[in-house]
């Protein structure tokens, strides 16, 4: 327990010096405006209250009286104003700043963080969460602290004053006390366990109200009886949270009932019936004394309320600080920023020698050699799962070996500059991804590319994936927005017409290495036999390496890897492997017949 409080400590402090480190002038703006809080109940209890009813009492002029409500009426008008102004001048601008240098930060370490991270889910996790509303909760994190440290001396101040005035009173003190931290405490375990039961019940249900509104679900939720399913899971889940509120309410309202009554009813009643007997019936209390002592426990009841939500926001923040300490912390295998020597832009060789690799305890490749030459073109194929994508994340350094090494010219890729490395690569992955921008933004991906030639390039890197005219054929042309996220306007293509423009960035980028992963998974025989055609035209003067399933596709490669279980199996010609009458041919033989046989069909009208 002792240890979770220091991290706790730790991890508020943290939040703490992060902003202050960005951005100091929300911080030197929240720690004020917790400190004029915690005053201003103090100031109208102990001293306000103390002096108007003593001047009353002895007989002070009402002149003086006045001079000091109105002196106290401008000190709450003054924090009244600068309330005003931190709320709406200071925090909007203070947020707004630290938004984007926080942002920046995060963007760049996320960027910066190996590809590993966001394939891990428990990373990728934390990962979300540090990122979620990160500057609003930084910012809550530190407001709680101040309201900790603040709340703390407010809270001593108040028992000081009151054990001056009336020792006895202290006792009632302790009503609030057992209200805040034992019942409070034990309503919020409630609310957990009643939240994590209703958890199953409350994702199926934001899923069907999910599966209703988006338009990916449209379709077959008006041609097939699928609503009806629907509905009868969303009254299950509606009479699951039902079910789990029955179970807890009872609990719940008597807690809160123990709750409500010693930090508020108690106290007060008790202190009311306290100070009348004394006042009263014994005559041991003044009621001026009696008057300053109710205003004051009210004000220590709000100051000890105050105090102990903030003691629970620490706890709760800390967690949240905590995923945002180690992703910012997060020490990086394969830095994005890694430097080293620069690699130059001819291509001799690229080697993979003895490699082997795991992801998660999971052996992907192994015990690995391929000796690629520059200027020549490469092929890889093989089922499923036989390691051709690793092969590329491998080369383009998004993981290192497990064992072995990756050598460009000679020397290993961990020696060269990361960023000079990867620029020696054009890439087009079958799961790349569209960005709501200009179709040829999308293309050059901010290539540094002349405006002046931007145009020309983009048009002749559509024109070898295919799409060009597709792509004139849209309102504005190559300045059509894609997807429809921020412009109802916007462009939505088909899978193949997607394809061909991921094919069009690799054509775009001026690089000496083209990599295609499938890049006709999504094109008819004709299409790929064009795009292919194109592919090898395109890039005769550079090193290529493709991966395809269609091995008709891979005839004119001037090697072909043919991998099983990680390992090179056969390595050739076209034509080597099919003299071979191995793995090769015979998937090479299968794939052709199939492909006649679906001709056949075809002719035959039993396809349409």
């Amino acid at each position: 327990m002792a240890t979770k409080k220091i991290g706790t400590l730790r991890n508020n402090l943290y939040a703490l010096s992060l902003v202050w480190k960005m951005c100091p002038v929300p911080v030197i703006h929240l720690a004020l405006g917790k400190l004029l809080f915690y005053f201003s109940w103090l100031f109208y209890s102990a001293f306000f209250m103390r002096y108007v009813i003593n001047a009353l009492q002895t007989g002070e002029t009402f002149q003086a009286i006045m001079v000091f409500i109105v002196l106290t009426v401008g000190v709450f008008a003054a924090i009244a104003l600068y309330n005003s102004y931190l709320l709406g001048c200071v925090t909007p601008i203070a947020d707004a700043t630290l938004n984007k240098k926080l942002y920046q930060k995060l963007f760049k370490k996320s960027r910066n963080v190996e590809l590993e991270c966001f394939e891990n889910s428990d990373f990728y996790d934390k990962y979300t969460l540090a990122m979620k509303n990160a500057d609003k909760q930084l910012l809550g994190t530190v407001d709680q602290l101040f309201g900790v440290f603040f709340g703390f001396f407010a809270s001593i101040y108040a028992f000081v004053f009151m054990y001056k005035v009336d020792k006895l009173s202290l006792t009632f003190l302790i009503l609030p006390v057992i209200g805040n931290f034992y019942f409070r405490r034990l309503n919020s375990k409630v609310d957990y366990e009643r939240t994590k039961e209703m958890a199953p019940h409350n994702r199926r249900i934001d899923y069907i109200n999910r599966v209703m509104y988006l338009k990916d679900y449209a379709k077959e939720i008006r041609l097939t009886n699928i609503f009806r399913l629907l509905k009868r899971q969303y009254t299950d889940a509606i009479t699951g949270v039902v079910d789990v509120t029955k179970k807890f309410v009872f609990k719940a309202a008597f807690l809160h009932w123990f709750y409500v009554m010693f930090t508020f009813t108690f106290i007060f009643e008790g202190l009311l019936i306290y100070g009348g007997y004394r006042t009263l019936v014994s005559g041991t209390m003044k009621l001026p004394q009696l008057a300053v002592l109710t205003s004051m426990m009210v004000a220590t009841t709000w100051i000890l309320i105050g105090f102990t939500d903030s003691i629970t926001a620490c706890f709760k923040n800390g967690l949240f600080v905590e995923y945002l300490r180690t992703f910012l912390e997060h020490k990086e295998k394969i830095p994005e920023d890694y430097d080293g020597i620069d690699p130059g832009t001819k291509i001799e060789s690229i080697e993979f020698r003895n490699v082997s690799f795991a992801y998660k305890d999971v052996k992907v490749l192994s015990n690995l050699n391929m000796k690629i030459e520059g200027g020549k073109t490469y092929a890889l194929v093989g089922h499923n799962g036989a390691g051709k994508s690793t092969i590329i994340k491998l080369l383009l350094r998004f993981y290192d070996p497990t064992e072995g090494e990756v050598l460009l010219n000679g020397h290993n890729i961990k020696d060269y500059n990361l960023q000079k490395y990867r620029a020696l690569f054009a890439t087009a992955f079958q799961d790349n991804r569209m960005f709501s921008m200009s179709v040829a933004d999308n293309v050059v991906l901010g290539e540094d590319i002349a405006e002046s030639e931007k145009e020309q390039v983009v048009a002749d890197a559509l024109k070898l994936s295919g799409v060009y005219d597709k792509v004139m054929s849209l309102p504005k042309g190559m300045n059509t927005t894609l997807t429809r996220e921020f412009d109802d306007e916007g462009a939505v293509l088909s899978g193949g017409e997607f394809q061909k423009i991921v094919v069009a960035r690799a054509f775009a980028r001026r690089c000496p290495i083209k990599v295609f992963d499938e890049p006709s998974s999504a094109l008819d025989p004709i299409a790929e036999y064009k795009l292919f055609d194109n592919i090898l035209k395109a890039c005769r003067s550079n090193t290529l390496l493709f991966i395809s399933h269609r091995l008709s596709s891979v005839q004119n490669a001037d090697h072909v890897f043919l991998l099983e279980n990680g390992e090179v199996r056969e390595e050739g010609t076209h034509r080597e492997l099919m003299k071979k009458q191995g793995i090769y041919a015979d998937m090479y033989q299968k794939q052709a017949e199939n492909y006649l046989a679906d001709k056949t069909k075809q002719k035959e009208g039993i396809w349409s």
